[in-house]
């Protein structure tokens, strides 16, 4: 599904130049729950932007479900970032005036699904997600973790190829935060592809594999650990 082949990305400021990938290489198979960590500055964030498509790498090539994501043109990038990558960020980006149905149902009317259709999808994954009884109450009236819910929710309407989540657990309580990676490992039971970006071990436990990348460069990449959690 994913293929990152030598990918390097340099951010050029005046004279300045600062490499923030080098030579970053791996593949994800559909349906896998995959956890990159890394320290503030190590290239994850990054990372995560060109998987996304919201950056292009200086060189290096990117496939996504068999397009080629580093040749496409501005529109071809915000078509793929619309219809294949379901976002899940750590601020939740909702808009705080607005019921938690029309926050979901916002992305299928850019995308031309008819009206009824936006109505009975956004009931499905807002009950999916446990906000059955939430749906009409304004995200500024919902919990942290309620209004994550709602950002999983809204992801999932367009059925994504992967689902992209940046530090998801960052901005809610312990409690929650299990919460919200009990319904990623159903998402992935379920078989959605799930690539998360953490720097809380804790949270990067949930995920059957682990990347870990430090000074723009993968370090480990690992199943083990989900192995050993399987014998106890």
């Amino acid at each position: 599904m994913i293929k990152v082949s030598h990918l390097t990305k340099i951010y050029t400021t005046d004279s300045l130049e600062t490499l923030a990938l080098s030579d970053v290489s791996f593949e994800i198979k559909k349906g896998e729950f995959v956890a990159i960590m890394g320290p503030s500055g190590s290239g994850k964030s990054t990372l995560m932007h060109i998987l996304g498509a919201l950056d292009l790498p200086t060189s290096g090539e990117y496939w996504l479900d068999n397009k080629k994501v580093w040749q496409l043109s501005d529109d071809e990038l915000a078509d793929i970032r619309n219809r294949n990558i379901g976002f899940i960020f750590q601020a939740y980006n909702l808009l705080p005036r607005t019921t938690a149905l029309k926050n979901v149902i916002l992305p299928m009317v850019y995308a031309g699904i008819p009206k009824d259709e936006r109505l009975q999808r956004a009931k499905k994954y807002l009950t999916m997600v446990g906000l059955d009884n939430r749906m009409e109450h304004m995200s500024s009236q919902l919990s942290g973790g309620q209004q994550q819910r709602v950002a999983i929710a809204r992801a999932l309407v367009m059925n994504p190829s992967i689902l992209l989540a940046d530090e998801p657990t960052g901005n809610i309580a312990s409690a929650q935060a299990e919460e919200i990676m009990v319904i990623f490992q159903k998402l992935n039971d379920d078989g959605h592809t799930i690539i998360m970006i953490t720097h809380e071990p804790d949270i990067a436990e949930h995920a059957k594999r682990i990347i870990h990348i430090r000074d723009g460069k993968i370090f480990d990449d690992s199943t083990q650990h989900q192995q050993r959690i399987a014998k106890n």
